[in-house]
């Protein structure tokens, strides 16, 4: 029986093949590829190689894909083999009819059609009329070995010398529509030339064969390439330009480079990057990604360094994050701004793009350049870049892989804080390993308090300084609370010894997997942020209220933390206390009513006005606890 090529390609793509060797074969990672001993003769050092697509013994010199490796090793028929691994694979075999059969004859002859375009397509570039064509690659600084290789042509001047010529060979002009070589006219004449007055270029399959052509006008026409048609053979959004070649590539050791155009993955090539591919004049597919990910588990994109490029980057950053796993990812690359592969490498060699490549970004870093571009410091906009950030990560299917992912980027946007004038980034502690007041005691053997947390003259200031070292000093004794206030706190603008104890506690509680004081506390001190920690928990200034205690409840202890939120942002506690009504009517579950229960209750009090304090008049502060709400939750509605 025949089966279609289309057939068997997909099911040699869906097929991994080191898992169906490695059934029968102990197989160990060498460099990119798998490697084992022979099961077709018996041998005591490897020599079986198992590559993305086939395999290959370098002693008796069994080699081929899938279907032939279970044909082999468990002496079955093609038939038994295809439909073994197409059950595996979930796909239905096509079953045997005059027009499938007939369809398959013609898939065939169409690529005979194409083979035969394309060496037409060769002649003419080296002929008189083709002359501008040669000259033009010859001035982008292709080599003639180069031109050779790719295939390049000329299309001639679209005056039926194409379907003349193949005429000749018995090739009619029915085949040359259904291999999208002619176009249908509205007028009803005769089909016309697709290409005319190009520069043309042979679109191949992963296994090297024709299956359609791209064209570039010389001069400023428009458009300035064209792709051929989808026909039975070609699919824009499957096929990788030169994927045939940098397969080969790929298996040398070289890195996987997808770039813009035909020109740049040629010149790149020529170069010695011969692991460079291109879509087709699109925005990468997911279909793209695949073929990528069979070549390498972390291939290069790279982007020309303009807004377009960055569109492009935001683009296949929002494609992938969906498709990523353990064992795959990728890396993003900016080439210089006015810079393109080819004349990068044309003006400065090769050297030049290598050093693009090694300043390639890792996946998460370059993400979270894209999602905080243009973001102010604002409140407002680095509360939605974080949930931005939080939603990116979720897109990923591994629970594991978004767990990092998230860790990152929210490491990542605590670190790009604003500062203020003077003061350190935590970041630049990390590097040093060592907080100022980390330094005050290694000089005078006791902690030093923060400037920002000595207590300045009443006022409306002082107010909102001290309910900030409330929050900071609830969370100190209560972490589990956490996870329902780590937003809301992450919004709050803060003095500077106050917003880097923030950033360290939220830090933590993304990777700390028990939410506990005791190792929180273990965490800062190893930060250098311990006198900032004793600070907000210190009574010297003002008393903390019982909700801050750590014998509260935690019952007590959420609803005294929305409380004092609410004195510092009311208009948020009410979308707080909105959005967890709304959680729990879809939700119903205990976590949902006790979080609403906690806002209603802080957001209860301050209807009856219990303050912390008269900061109406600026005066001193009663004691807060004094004017905390109640241990017991008044009502739960919303």
């Amino acid at each position: 029986m025949s089966l279609p090529a289309n057939f068997l390609d997909e099911l040699r793509a869906r097929t991994p093949i080191a898992a169906v060797v490695g059934r029968r074969v102990r197989l160990s990672r060498s460099g990119r590829h798998w490697k084992g001993n022979c099961p077709f003769h018996n041998e005591k050092s490897p020599s079986f190689y198992v590559y993305d697509d086939g395999y290959h013994c370098f002693g008796c010199g069994a080699h081929g894909d899938a279907i032939s490796f279970v044909m082999q090793s468990q002496g079955l028929g093609f038939m038994e083999a295809v439909e073994s691994l197409a059950g595996e694979a979930g796909m239905d075999v096509p079953k045997p009819t005059p027009a499938a059969a007939d369809a398959e004859r013609r898939r065939l002859d169409l690529h005979g059609v194409l083979d035969a375009a394309a060496a037409f397509f060769q002649r003419r570039l080296h002929l008189p009329e083709g002359r501008a064509g040669l000259d033009y690659l010859r001035a982008r600084g292709l080599t003639d070995e180069t031109i050779a290789r790719f295939g390049l042509g000329w299309s001639g001047e679209g005056r039926g010398a194409l379907p003349a010529d193949l005429a000749r060979q018995d090739i009619p002009p029915a085949m040359l529509l259904e291999a999208g070589l002619l176009r249908e006219t509205e007028d009803g004449r005769a089909p016309r030339e697709l290409f005319y007055n190009r520069v043309m270029f042979p679109i191949r399959d992963r296994r090297g064969r024709t299956i359609s052509f791209g064209g570039r006008i010389l001069g400023d026409g428009q458009p300035k390439y064209v792709n051929g048609p989808e026909t039975a053979l070609f699919s824009k959004r499957r096929t990788l330009y030169a994927l045939d070649f940098a397969r080969e590539g790929a298996r040398a050791g070289q890195r996987v480079v997808a770039v813009e155009g035909y020109m740049d993955v040629i010149a790149l090539h020529q170069a010695g990057f011969s692991g460079t591919v291109a879509p087709l004049g699109t925005a990468l597919t997911e279909e793209q990604l695949e073929e990528l990910w069979r070549l390498s588990p972390t291939p290069t994109l790279c982007f020309d360094g303009d807004a377009a490029g960055a569109r492009a980057a935001a683009r296949a950053a929002s494609l992938v994050l969906p498709m990523l796993g353990p064992q795959r990812s990728l890396t993003l690359a900016t080439l210089p701004p006015g810079e393109d592969p080819d004349t990068l490498v044309r003006r400065q060699g090769a050297p030049a793009f290598r050093a693009v490549l090694d300043g390639a970004r890792a996946l998460s870093d370059a993400l979270f350049g894209l999602l905080a571009e243009g973001v102010g410091p604002s409140p407002e906009q680095r509360a939605a870049l974080r949930a931005k950030l939080i939603e990116a990560a979720a897109a990923i299917p591994d629970k594991g892989l978004a767990a990092e992912y998230r860790r990152v980027l929210l490491d990542r946007f605590y670190e790009s804080r604003p500062q203020r004038p003077g003061s350190q980034s935590r970041a630049g502690q990390s590097r040093t390993g060592q907080s100022r007041a980390g330094q005050s005691r290694g000089r005078q053997g006791a902690p030093k308090p923060p400037p920002s947390f000595t207590r300045p003259r009443p006022g409306p200031e002082t107010a909102a300084a001290d309910r900030a070292r409330i929050l900071a000093a609830i969370l100190l004794r209560h972490p589990a609370l956490l996870r329902d206030v780590e937003e809301a706190f992450a919004t709050l603008d803060l003095p500077e010894g106050l917003a880097r104890l923030r950033d360290a506690i939220l830090r933590w509680g993304q990777r700390a997997e028990t939410l506990d004081s005791e190792a929180l506390m273990s965490h800062l001190h190893h930060f250098g942020l311990a006198a900032e920690a004793a600070q907000a928990l210190s009574a010297a200034a003002v008393p903390l209220p019982a909700c801050a205690s750590p014998d509260a409840m935690p019952a007590e202890a959420e609803a005294g933390w929305w409380h004092f939120f609410g004195l510092m942002n009311p208009g948020r506690l009410e979308e707080e206390v909105a959005a967890a009504g709304r959680d729990f009517a879809l939700r119903a579950d205990a976590a949902a009513q006790r979080r609403l229960i906690a806002l209603c209750t802080a957001r209860d009090a301050l209807r009856r006005g219990e303050q912390d304090g008269g900061e109406e008049d600026g005066g001193e502060h009663d004691d807060p606890d004094a004017h905390a709400p109640p241990a017991q939750p008044l009502r739960g509605d919303n």
